[in-house]
């Protein structure tokens, strides 16, 4: 039984059994369809990187890799307002930001692998920094990771350390205190094309 129907029993039995209550019942009852509404609200949605960008943006299999942000009206500065505040989970590729060893304390998430790395960078809307709600352990960089927490869209600065030196990076979303966990898959992964200069990013996990 639903809270919400707990609760309309709840008032229910207080009309007939507790007539001299009925307003404490009715208060009781509020107090659970509250709690009731309050749990369907914090449901979480998957996502896609679609999600993350407007309808009129190309994706970047209709371009050809790599999106270059530089090449877009906006910059592919434009995010969703929609997703604001609200709890999603997205499946993505980890690369580490802030770490020690193999525990990682904040990453970049992005939506195919050598991204910001070996390539050039997806536009900010295509990137979120996330801080794992504790330290996150990870094997390699652009592991694949399923992310879930509140969604905060605003543009934010992060150096990245690669072989060539320092890179700055634009993330258009971050998720903080979030729940990493391990995936096999990324479902709307990109794979490079078989002409394209970074085949060799190709990966198959098993």
């Amino acid at each position: 039984m639903t809270l919400s129907a707990t609760a309309a029993l709840l008032l229910s039995n207080g009309e007939h059994t507790m007539s001299n209550r009925p307003k404490s019942t009715a208060a009781l009852a509020a107090v659970l369809i509250s709690i009731a509404a309050g749990s369907a609200s914090a449901e979480t949605a998957r996502i896609f990187w679609k999600d993350l960008r407007p309808a009129t943006q190309p994706a970047a299999e209709s371009v050809g890799l790599p999106m270059i942000a530089a090449k877009m009206p906006d910059h592919g500065e434009t995010l969703s307002l929609n997703l604001q505040d609200k709890t999603v989970q997205l499946a993505g590729y980890a690369l580490p930001v802030d770490r020690e060893d193999d525990l990682v304390y904040q990453f970049l998430l992005v939506p195919w692998t050598g991204a910001c790395s070996h390539m050039p960078t997806p536009p900010p809307n295509q990137i979120v920094l996330v801080t794992p709600v504790r330290p996150y352990r990870m094997s390699e960089a652009y592991q694949p990771v399923s992310v879930t927490g509140a969604l905060e869209p605003g543009m934010e600065k992060s150096q990245l350390f690669i072989l060539d030196g320092v890179s700055v990076i634009q993330s258009g979303y971050t998720v903080r205190k979030a729940e990493v966990m391990d995936v096999d898959v990324v479902p709307d992964t990109i794979t490079q094309p078989a002409n394209s200069p970074w085949r060799f990013l190709n990966k198959k996990k098993n």
